[in-house]
């Protein structure tokens, strides 16, 4: 068996290579990591339009009588007033309040909602839903027969204008989605993404994924984005990681993310956070800044005044800022806007400060 054959492939592996993008292992998929490079894919992004194959992603419907309730106590954040047509943006988490995934739940009406769920943890994902699930409701996994691609960026409103029309995105807002044709494709269309620019993911039957990639890429403001830059954006933007700033071993409070914990239901891991708000967390995700363009990496120990106080999550360079720049669990009593901290590397020291989130 060959290494390429240990790995799944997108519907777009062929493009990639084609494109000149570099491949790579991740969370059991071959992904382009980069194309023209990291930093200019990052800031054309910012400046243009990027489309990313997401491809990898999990799809899960829930439809029938309980899946509202369903929902409802399987994720966090509020359910109970949601609208057709709204995503909203929560945890999936265990008995001890320890984060299973962060996932988008889509509400398509009053008797389906779909879970966009991350592609490391789906198989986890998959068995604790449907073993949570009521009699009345059917799940289905639509990942495999699923593809989505982002269009993200600036230009990205003006490309979609062009291809639905000039009134087909008016009511379309943010964390908004709805059914439309492109090319003849029927697409679920989000105001949704995770560089934290105006954008849009794509979700639709996965025999059309080649025919949508190329349409996209045809307008000149759009370029493909691969993995390396797509970890920048979301950096930049302090967006967590499933497996770096969010795992089962941390909770949606020691993440500094209760605002997507709606107290007022009964949820899955909902009394072991109470607990924990009552007695306290002992450390905090926060984010910093290196004085310098060397970049922190994940695992990296943090001290100040020779104390150990976190361990870095995930770190980068910034193409937007020209520095490293990262996100960290620290103790509660050390996080303060502007404090000096050391990051100790294997063979130097990178002096940072800590700094809220979202850098830019």
């Amino acid at each position: 068996m060959t290494g390429r054959e240990r790995f799944r492939e997108t519907p777009l592996a062929g493009r990639h290579e084609a494109l000149g993008g570099r491949m790579v292992p991740f969370a059991g998929w071959r992904m382009p990591v980069q194309y023209t490079g990291i930093i200019d894919e990052h800031l054309h992004t910012r400046a243009n339009a990027g489309l990313f194959d997401i491809c990898h992603m999990g799809e899960f419907y829930l439809r029938g009588k309980g899946a509202a309730d369903d929902v409802d106590r399987l994720v966090t954040c509020r359910t109970d007033n949601q609208a057709d047509g709204q995503c909203k943006y929560g945890f999936l988490l265990d008995e001890q309040g320890g984060v299973l995934d962060d996932l988008i739940t889509f509400r398509i009406s009053e008797e389906e909602y779909l879970l966009v769920v991350n592609a490391a943890s789906l198989e986890r994902d998959r068995q604790w839903i449907e073993s949570h699930l009521s009699p009345d409701t059917e799940f289905a996994d639509e990942s495999d027969r699923t593809g989505k691609i982002d269009l993200q960026g600036p230009k990205s409103e003006d490309i979609m204008i062009q291809l639905l029309g000039p009134g087909a995105l008016s009511a379309l807002h943010r964390f908004r989605c709805r059914y439309v044709k492109i090319n003849g494709v029927r697409v679920l269309l989000s105001r949704t993404g995770y560089t934290g620019e105006h954008g849009y993911e794509l979700f639709f039957p996965i025999e059309s994924t080649e025919t949508l990639w190329d349409l996209l890429l045809s307008y000149p403001p759009v370029k493909p984005v691969g993995l390396g830059a797509r970890d920048t954006l979301r950096i930049e933007k302090g967006l967590p990681l499933y497996g770096h700033e969010l795992n089962e071993h941390r909770t949606p409070l020691e993440a500094n993310f209760e605002r997507f914990v709606y107290w007022d239901k009964a949820f899955i891991g909902r009394k072991a956070l109470q607990q924990q708000k009552q007695q306290g967390i002992r450390q905090r995700l926060t984010g910093f800044v290196c004085e310098g363009r060397r970049a922190a990496r994940e695992g990296y120990a943090i001290f100040q005044n020779e104390k150990e106080i976190g361990i870095v999550t995930s770190g980068a360079f910034s193409p937007c800022l020209k520095k490293g720049i990262g996100m960290a669990y620290v103790n509660p009593d050390r996080i303060e806007e502007g404090a000096s901290i050391q990051i100790r590397t294997d063979r130097a020291e990178i002096e940072a400060t800590i700094s809220s989130v979202p850098f830019l």
